[in-house]
């Protein structure tokens, strides 16, 4: 799978003189945690986590240190340039999603915005990726079956991590088939084949012998 197909397009974004209080609405309206920060030309900036923005309004509200009260003058609106990150790790649409994920375990990011030709295109998050973990086992089981039963009702299919365990007859044409039908669905990583019992078959239960 690639990454664009599992970003968010199109991308909620801000610039650096976005007020943080305008950010912060960007991020409860669209429900999202983090926002690429771009310029005139919609290129990447710099990112603004929910983190770096709540930090700041906790600085500007009841919790200000007393040093900073004592500053004469009205306080100048804080803007989103005051707090985004502006070393800024990103992907290309068209690489492996695999390649994101491990960019996310090795620098701890939430958020990786996707940039091509210099543009934000989309963005990909943490939560995209869970979300996609947890229901890609039960889907890829799903379209496996119905594949595999519209040949033979005697396949069995089981799904963990990706890899696919299907088990039915023993003629090595239908097992061709089954594995090349199998190998067709997204999100299938690997194929492994067992020979169903023929006392199965027959519809006896197997002994496991």
């Amino acid at each position: 799978m690639l990454i664009r197909d599992l970003m968010t397009t199109p991308v909620t974004t801000v610039t650096p003189v976005t007020l943080i209080s305008a950010a912060l609405q960007l991020m409860d309206d669209a429900k999202i945690t983090a926002l690429p920060v771009v310029d005139r030309r919609d290129a990447l900036v710099g990112i603004v986590s929910e983190a770096d923005l709540v930090e700041d309004e906790n600085l500007i509200g009841d919790r200000v240190p007393a040093t900073v009260l004592k500053i004469p003058g009205p306080t100048p609106p804080r803007r989103v340039a005051d707090v985004m990150t502006h070393l800024v790790v990103s992907v290309g649409p068209h690489e492996d999603l695999e390649a994101a994920i491990d960019l996310m375990r090795q620098t701890m990011v939430k958020s990786l915005p996707v940039v091509e030709h210099n543009r934000v295109v989309g963005i990909i998050s943490r939560s995209d990726v869970i979300h996609l973990l947890a229901g890609r086992d039960r889907r890829v089981q799903t379209e496996v079956a119905d594949l595999l039963h519209a040949e033979s009702p005697d396949w069995e299919v089981q799904v963990q991590d990706g890899i696919v365990t299907i088990t039915g007859p023993a003629d090595p044409h239908e097992r061709h088939l089954a594995e090349v039908l199998t190998g067709t669905v997204r999100g299938v990583i690997g194929v492994q084949i067992n020979r169903l019992s023929s006392r199965v078959m027959d519809g006896q239960p197997s002994t496991g012998t």
